[in-house]
């Protein structure tokens, strides 16, 4: 078996919103669209940068999530501030600032208006695994 490809499908419920919040807030561009007889989005695949993920509209089968928690997207992305305000500016919520982190990192927790939290970060330390344990371990006991 080889993996050929892999990237979440957030379920929403208003998938052109979403893809008009995702374009301006990473600059996502609409890979490919379609829609069901009644014009709901049954795929819309994003792309920014290297990252690739899809989004639908909620329906029968797959409902909307209540809210932001039941899946985290992380996106490394150059600049997490301006990523964050960004995502804030059209109409994201913050979940946990962004701030520096002990374990090489700068990232916050940005909840988006579909019920998606994304953390976005930067690395910000070459660390290696026993050191990111170490430092992770001594900042949350």
């Amino acid at each position: 078996m080889t993996v050929q490809q892999l990237y979440p499908r957030l379920v929403v419920s208003d998938a052109d919103g979403a893809v008009r919040f995702y374009a301006a807030a990473f600059g996502a561009e609409l890979v490919e669209r379609y829609t069901d007889g009644s014009g709901r989005v049954v795929h819309a695949l994003l792309r920014a940068g290297d990252a690739l993920w899809a989004v639908k509209d909620a329906d029968d089968t797959d409902p909307a999530p209540a809210g932001p928690g039941a899946v985290i997207v992380a996106l490394y992305v150059d600049d997490p501030d301006a990523v964050a305000a960004a995502m804030v500016a059209g109409g994201g919520r913050v979940l946990f600032e962004v701030a520096d982190h002990p374990y090489g990192e700068r990232g916050g927790r940005i909840a988006d208006p579909y019920g998606h939290a994304w953390m976005v970060a930067a690395r910000s330390e070459e660390l290696d695994p026993e050191e990111v344990q170490r430092r992770t371990a001594a900042a949350y006991p």
